[in-house]
């Protein structure tokens, strides 16, 4: 059978054939939007259970809520950056290097009762404390320290004291 048609666009085909072509061109359009179909819902469900999160948040909302954990976290981070920077520079005033002697002050006493401790912190500067024990009692005095020099001579004990608290293993490196 030949189609008046067909033959006027140049297609000299039996109108049958060309009918199964396009039969069979549509089933495989319908077989290829069913597997698409198939795919969507699949990805929708997805989708859908992605887009619930916790107790029925939506990601949107969990999303807005991790930036305003991350301004709090940075906040945060910035008020701790400037206590640390704070505490170091109160660290450096603080007494740090220490050095104790114990000694017998008077022979017949027969026991180290007696002692001196140098205080200072990061710069060398601090205090001297001897307590000298006798028979007669306990004398305490203090000796002032400037960047690791006192203006009054120093006893032997006091010295090695002071030698002890400036040694560099009682440094520690801020």
């Amino acid at each position: 059978m030949d189609s008046k048609i067909l033959s006027a666009i140049g297609l000299n085909m039996d109108p049958g054939i060309l009918f199964i072509i396009l039969f069979l061109a549509v089933v495989i359009m319908a077989v290829c939007l069913f597997v698409l179909l198939v795919r969507y819902g699949r990805i929708k469900a997805s989708y859908d259970i992605f887009m619930q999160g916790k107790k029925g948040k939506n990601l949107e909302e969990q999303i807005a809520g991790l930036f305003e954990d991350m301004e709090e976290l940075k906040v945060t981070s910035d008020k701790n950056k400037k206590d640390i920077k704070r505490i170091l520079v109160n660290l450096k005033e603080t007494y740090q290097r220490v050095g104790i002697v114990k000694y017998d002050a008077f022979k017949e006493m027969g026991g180290k009762l007696s002692f001196s401790i140098a205080l200072l912190n990061n710069n060398a500067t601090g205090f001297i404390l001897n307590s000298v024990h006798s028979s007669d009692g306990c004398y305490v005095y203090t000796k002032e320290i400037i960047n690791g020099e006192c203006a009054i001579s120093l006893g032997d004990e006091e010295k090695k004291a002071l030698t002890l608290a400036l040694q560099e293993d009682n440094i520690r490196e801020r």
